[in-house]
């Protein structure tokens, strides 16, 4: 079985509209970036259902160290940083997108955090 899973920063206190757009511009980055990379995991997501787990970090120090780990394993994450146009200053770090990959690979990695 296959997942995505978008980790967001809940210093940041994005409103909820803000935190949906911010993790769908993580989800199709990340997805985009794993068909290029991986494509047979894509398809096998697409075909389960596309599952996503939306889970947070406390702040950006702890987003920027998964990342790092995240591709230490070589499994895709895409940091996505807001444009500035609303609640945040431009260049915001907000969320890291992870996968879709196995279900136990990203687990090593996310199973700990708190869902959102």
């Amino acid at each position: 079985m296959f997942k995505q899973v978008i980790v967001a920063r809940a210093d940041l206190k994005m409103s909820p509209g803000k935190l949906a757009v911010q993790v769908a511009h993580g989800a199709i980055a990340a997805a985009e970036k794993t068909r290029e990379k991986n494509r047979e995991w894509l398809e096998k997501w697409l075909k389960e259902g596309q599952k996503k787990v939306l889970v947070k970090v406390n702040d950006e120090n702890e987003l920027l160290a998964l990342y790092e780990k995240v591709r230490g394993v070589g499994l895709v994450g895409e940091l996505i940083q807001d444009a500035g146009l609303t609640e945040l200053p431009p260049g915001t770090t907000t969320v890291l997108a992870i996968g879709p990959a196995p279900n136990e690979l990203i687990d090593k990695l996310t199973g700990n955090l708190p869902l959102f």
